[in-house]
């Protein structure tokens, strides 16, 4: 075959890719209801999450203290307790029954409890012991408790021991170095402040454009299902082919979501102070298997969409599972093989672990083998699955409108 040939050849191909490409985003601008979630979902969801996860940390926490001892070592306690950043002590009470009506109503969201024995006991060099109620409605509440009442009674703990010292004659270092042995540098990495929308933001956004594409791309297939349209993309004579179209509409949708990808990932992480260490460039060569894997996952499993309001349907089923089976929510070495291999099936979970670790803990591509090399494989695999159920449904549909 001669070059011209081949150059007409390659031509005609590129020319009917084109063509694809143009008459699907000609479709988007024409379906306000795709553009509503291509261009508003895309673009206000991180916004909307950030905002909502604003704060980060809890900060001065609403507790109560039932001081039953009511001595100057139990006050003492109360007052270390609430000059903790974490908590703030906003009622006090006598007893714990007192304490449950705030609770209940969501006034404080913990109960300190300090015996009536608690003065005494460490007068005579016995152990004292206090108790803590904890609002288990959120995970955050605990936590937060836990760690200002033990901040408080660790504190007063040394300071205890410096005093009994003193009596026996230990002052000045002496007295430190015996009350505490050693020290601890205790080193926060990627996530210093401790904060949740930190830890669960990033996750969040990658998974925002594999959702918002999985929406908008389900209502174009749902819709094409409902007016049995798919063979008008193969028209008589045009010389176009399964791959054509299965090429140009994943250009169109890859090419939208590549600017999405880059305001999603790139700009919002700095608005909203998210961790953004990673080199820009590893993040941009992980996002192209990422999108090109998750565009081919999509519109496989979209073929199987009849109407509109399907997608809607498992955007909101699949959300809540692509999140957890990314192993962010909870460690994937807890939750056993069987689950952990499903979530390979999901572009998702390649996508989310490969971007905190590009962006919160500076990974460098070569670094994320698995999730890079594992995208790269979906795409391929799924673009065969594509390209199989593109045919086999734009066949059924030529066939049904002969």
């Amino acid at each position: 075959m001669s070059d011209s040939n081949q150059s007409k050849i390659r031509f005609r191909h590129l020319r009917n890719i084109l063509s694809v490409l143009v008459e699907e985003y000609k479709r988007l601008f024409k379906d306000s209801g795709v553009m509503l979630i291509f261009l508003g979902a895309a673009f206000l969801y991180p916004v909307l999450y950030n905002l909502i996860y604003l704060n980060d940390t809890l900060h001065n926490m609403p507790i109560a203290v039932v001081d039953e001892s009511n001595t100057p070592l139990s006050r003492s306690l109360i007052r270390r307790v609430d000059a903790t950043p974490d908590l703030k002590v906003a009622k006090t009470f006598t007893n714990l029954e007192e304490a449950k009506d705030p609770f209940y109503k969501g006034q404080i969201h913990g109960v300190l409890v300090i015996p009536a024995d608690f003065s005494s006991k460490i007068n005579k060099k016995q152990q004292a012991k206090i108790s803590t109620y904890s609002d288990m409605s959120s995970f955050l509440y605990y936590r937060t408790m836990a760690m200002g009442v033990n901040f408080a009674m660790l504190d007063m703990n040394d300071e205890i021991k410096i005093e009994r010292l003193n009596s026996m004659g230990k002052v000045g270092r002496e007295a430190e170095i015996i009350a505490t042995p050693f020290n601890y540098n205790d080193e926060i990495l990627y996530n210093e402040g401790m904060g949740y929308s930190s830890f669960l933001i990033p996750a969040v956004l990658v998974l925002v454009i594999h959702q918002t594409l999985f929406f908008g791309v389900g209502m174009i297939t749902g819709t094409a299902h409902e007016e049995d349209s798919l063979y008008k993309l193969i028209p008589p004579n045009s010389g176009r082919s399964v791959f054509h179209v299965v090429v140009g509409k994943a250009l169109c949708y890859f090419s939208w979501f590549l600017v999405v990808a880059v305001y999603v990932l790139g700009l919002i992480p700095k608005l909203f102070n998210l961790p953004h260490i990673g080199n820009p460039m590893d993040v941009v060569t992980l996002i192209v298997p990422y999108l090109l894997a998750s565009t081919f996952f999509i519109m496989t499993l979209s073929n199987f969409i009849r109407n509109r309001e399907t997608g809607f349907v498992i955007f909101l089923f699949t959300s809540l599972i692509f999140l957890f089976m990314s192993g962010v929510s909870w460690p994937r070495s807890s939750m056993g093989p069987f689950w952990v291999s499903i979530s390979y099936l999901f572009p998702s979970t390649f996508g989310i672990n490969g971007y905190v670790k590009i962006n919160t803990m500076a990974a460098t591509i070569q670094q994320i083998n698995q999730e890079y090399i594992g995208l790269w494989i979906q795409a391929g695999f799924y673009f065969i699955t594509t390209m199989l159920v593109y045919k086999w449904q734009i066949g059924n549909s030529i066939r049904r409108n002969r």
